[in-house]
């Protein structure tokens, strides 16, 4: 339910670099459902995967938008991403980067994105809004839709506290029916649609995408996923207690799904799917093997008939189950290790440039290279694995190389 949302949003903005809105909407719900079931069955993790939404905006703004590339040429490029990921998953580059990330910011990067997940709830609940002058601040109190988001939020943090099963999904439900008498939300017209792929399905342009002046796209979209879905992965799993010795088990099955579903989605029609972090709305639910995204991969396929029924969930109902999930994730404090300033001050930076950044990635390079920083310069150097030095000197690459995106 909290992540019902994409298969509105992502059609939405992929619809403004010019591609079907029908094709679209099923790219996305079926490679969903493909790369989740390769999650749950093949890794045998509670963590569902969908097209990323920074990615996606990055896909239509920057690229097809921003410098006139046809989105099949687009599409050609996440592909090609996609082989990339393929490529350094099976050579097992992927899962020593994620096995290789200090604990400290492993810490962190649970606790940043819960902050993040908070961040996102406040701002859909409108709780939180845009102020010129303070960048953020609190909202119109009086709305309607932030009233109904405040009181949702409080009956959701009752049953939580009351241990009642699925208290975010009764509260979700909750919400949305007790708006639709006050007008804000609403029956669907219809209940099913027919999905029409046509549109978009094995539309991709490869020749145009192998162009030497495209490679720095590839590069872009392999360097952001890489990074966003392995701070996704080690703090949702950070959360789920998954983590053995600081290590991510089965940590190759786990990212060879995001693999498969970057290269399944750019065949059928949409932009970079990557891990979600409200998978970590499941986990807090109490979600611990693979065998809970085989009812999200069903629901999604479903969901290319019932695009009407989803949209019918308003923003507002699903808020507060993502400010509860975020304030279960920033558990993940209290191991840090607060009296090694070593230790400290990269997961700090971590957990707060996250939300502040509104990206994972940032916030996972940044505390990565404060830590190398500090190491170096307290002379602890030598807990430095080689790893960290290579993923420091490519993050500082990445802001040189990516400076202007």
């Amino acid at each position: 339910m909290t992540m019902a949302y994409v298969v509105v949003v992502n059609p939405r903005i992929l619809s403004e670099a010019g591609m079907p809105v029908d094709g679209v909407l099923f790219a996305t719900c079926i490679s969903a459902a493909a790369a989740t079931l390769i999650m749950g069955i093949w890794a045998n993790y509670p963590i569902a995967l969908a097209p990323g939404m920074s990615l996606n905006a990055y896909f239509a703004y920057s690229i097809v938008i921003g410098r006139g590339v046809p989105w099949q040429t687009a599409l050609g490029v996440v592909f090609l991403s996609g082989l990339l990921f393929l490529l350094l998953t099976l050579t097992k580059v992927r899962e020593q980067i994620v096995n290789g990330i200090p604990d400290c910011l492993k810490h962190g990067t649970a606790a940043g994105i819960g902050l993040f997940i908070a961040f996102i709830g406040l701002r859909n609940a409108k709780i939180i809004v845009a102020n010129p002058a303070t960048f953020v601040g609190i909202g119109k109190l009086t709305d309607p839709q932030v009233l109904l988001a405040a009181a949702g939020l409080i009956v959701i943090a009752i049953l939580m506290a009351r241990r009642i099963g699925s208290a975010i999904l009764l509260g979700i439900l909750a919400i949305t029916l007790v708006g639709i008498p006050l007008g804000l939300a609403h029956w669907p017209d219809h209940l099913f649609s027919l999905p029409h792929p046509s549109g978009t399905f094995l539309k991709l342009d490869l020749r145009s995408a192998t162009k030497i002046g495209l490679g720095e796209l590839v590069f872009v979209f392999f360097f952001v996923d890489l990074f966003d879905n392995v701070g996704t992965l080690v703090g949702v799993c950070e959360e789920g207690g998954f983590l053995v010795d600081g290590k991510l088990p089965r940590a190759s099955r786990a990212l060879l799904a995001d693999a498969f579903g970057t290269i399944f989605g750019a065949l059928t029609g949409t932009s970079t799917v990557t891990s979600y972090i409200e998978s970590a709305a499941g986990v807090a639910a109490g979600a611990r093997t693979g065998l809970g995204n085989l009812i999200i991969a069903a629901l999604f396929l479903l969901a290319m008939f019932c695009a009407p029924l989803i949209a019918a969930i308003p923003v507002y109902a699903t808020a507060p189950a993502l400010i509860l999930v975020g304030a279960l994730m920033c558990g993940s404090i209290a191991r840090i290790q607060w009296n090694d300033f070593s230790e400290a001050f990269p997961a700090f930076l971590t957990l707060v440039a996250t939300p502040l950044t509104f990206s994972i990635a940032t916030g996972l390079s940044l505390g990565l290279l404060s830590f190398t920083f500090i190491k170096v310069g307290t002379g602890k150097y030598r807990e430095i694995s080689p790893l960290i030095w290579i993923l420091s000197a490519l993050f500082l690459l990445r802001y040189a190389f990516l400076g202007s995106e």
